[in-house]
């Protein structure tokens, strides 16, 4: 996948849109959450709800997954898009990411329809 691409389906996902809280770093939200940290050739995504879980990732693709910097030990590694992980492991883990930030929220302030 290329990061145009990431990109649009992170922000097809019910009231997900893009953000840029610090200059240069695009990210995609759902409400006032983080879900994707979008790069050029990587992602960023809770892959887990803690370190144990997203360290699946890290077993599976040891080229193409590491832990992200600073928030990684609650379970966000960055994941290449230009390695051997496949599309649609992308798309799960960008599903995964967006369902795990969203299911956190209260429930007034979840978006109509995230759950489908």
């Amino acid at each position: 996948m290329h990061s145009d691409e990431v990109l649009a389906y992170c922000l097809a996902k019910a009231g997900a849109w893009q953000d840029e809280p610090w200059e240069g770093d695009v990210v995609a939200k759902a409400d006032k959450k983080i879900f994707a940290f979008l790069g050029e050739t990587s992602v960023g995504l809770k892959c887990g709800d803690n370190r144990d879980e997203a360290d699946i990732w890290l077993h599976r693709f040891p080229h193409d997954a590491s832990i992200m910097a600073y928030i990684g030990r609650s379970g966000w590694n960055t994941l290449s898009l230009e390695g051997a992980i496949p599309d649609d492991q992308i798309r799960d883990a960008i599903d995964d990411s967006y369902l795990t930030v969203v299911s956190k929220l209260p429930v007034k302030r979840r978006p109509r329809g995230w759950d489908r």
